[in-house]
């Protein structure tokens, strides 16, 4: 715990100079102020987290983290948990959503795994950051221990630091694990204060009465566990994953290093909901990629505040919306950088 607090120690709030030069040049950019919307905005801010008056997007990272959840073993997901590993080497031979989605922005996708229920074959773009093999069934217990609930988180840490070397300029979080929406619902319920019924989707694909099963067995983890929503590592100890874990610690990694966080959905807000509960600083550090279709990561936006940049009713995970909104954030920088102001190009300004 000792280095989750460090960590948050050493995150910052936004660099408030670097923002308002950024904000300077956009005003006086060749085209009518405030006209590129959110791009502008969006520039501004990435600015205020590099400290950077004209920040690059060069080297961009999408971290995908997996895990298994022993609540699977309920019902809750209409694919059998050993989908989890058949998924991580798809994501390993490169043919997955998230790594079409990247090469398309042109980001490396760090693979991971947090807590897989199987011994996967080592593989050199594998990071063996196992936790447990999967967690525990949360409707019986908790889903893990507060040690390793502290692991988790550590581990996220571990794979930044890591890739740091390399050069992040921008970071993406990505999931893979059967089951892992049902802790998602089971953590937002807890820290967002609301319903079960109002946070639950249909995840993978269930059928009405698959969901009402789903809605079922987080009232009764909920209900066994009682997660202290005022400590969001008593939270994701008692109904959490292993992934999502190391998701906030990501984040939490990523704030410390100043590099601006594009979040993918649901899973990745449940993870976020940890991370800025363990620290508010992290907050402005967070662009919302997209609105997944599952409900509850609409009421993790809005709980944190957070504007999605679009909303294509994905609900894939794995970092896919994420790339997307790497894309986006590139894009505003570029625009930022490399459009001319009225006095470089000999544009009259406005009357």
């Amino acid at each position: 715990m000792d280095r989750i607090r460090q960590t948050i120690a050493g995150i910052r709030p936004l660099d408030q100079r670097a923002m308002e030069k950024a904000r300077i040049r956009q005003d006086n950019l060749t085209k009518p102020r405030g006209s590129l919307g959110r791009l502008e905005s969006l520039s501004i801010q990435v600015a205020g987290i590099r400290g950077e008056s004209k920040p690059q997007v060069v080297q961009k990272v999408i971290f995908t983290l997996a895990g298994d959840h022993g609540i699977a073993q309920e019902g809750v997901s209409a694919y059998p948990s050993e989908v989890t590993a058949q998924m991580v080497r798809n994501f390993l031979r490169g043919g997955a959503g998230i790594n079409v989605l990247a090469r398309f922005v042109g980001a490396r996708v760090i693979v991971a795994d947090l807590g897989v229920a199987s011994v996967l074959e080592p593989h050199p773009e594998l990071k063996d950051k196992k936790v447990a093999m999967g967690t525990q069934n949360m409707a019986r217990g908790p889903a893990m221990s507060r040690e390793q609930a502290i692991r988790s988180i550590e581990a996220g840490m571990d794979l930044v630091e890591e890739e740091l070397t390399k050069g992040i300029d921008i970071l993406a979080t990505g999931d893979m694990g059967i089951g892992n929406t049902t802790s998602s619902s089971a953590i937002t319920a807890v820290i967002a204060g609301t319903d079960v019924a109002a946070v639950t989707g249909k995840g993978t694909g269930l059928d009405d009465k698959g969901l009402r099963r789903k809605m079922k067995m987080i009232k009764e983890a909920l209900k066994v566990n009682r997660p202290d929503p005022k400590d969001p590592i008593d939270v994701l100890s008692k109904v959490g994953g292993f992934e999502i874990g190391g998701i906030a610690g990501v984040i939490l990694a990523g704030a410390r290093n100043q590099i601006p966080i594009a979040m993918d959905g649901f899973v990745s807000g449940a993870a976020a909901l940890i991370a800025t509960g363990l620290s508010p600083l992290t907050k402005p550090y967070l662009i919302a990629s997209h609105q997944s279709v599952e409900p509850g990561h609409k009421i993790i936006l809005e709980y944190l505040d957070l504007k999605p940049l679009i909303n294509l009713d994905l609900r894939l995970g794995e970092g896919t919306g994420a790339a997307l909104g790497i894309f986006l954030v590139e894009a505003s920088v570029k625009l930022l950088n490399e459009m001319a102001t009225f006095a470089e190009a000999g544009v009259s300004g406005k009357l």
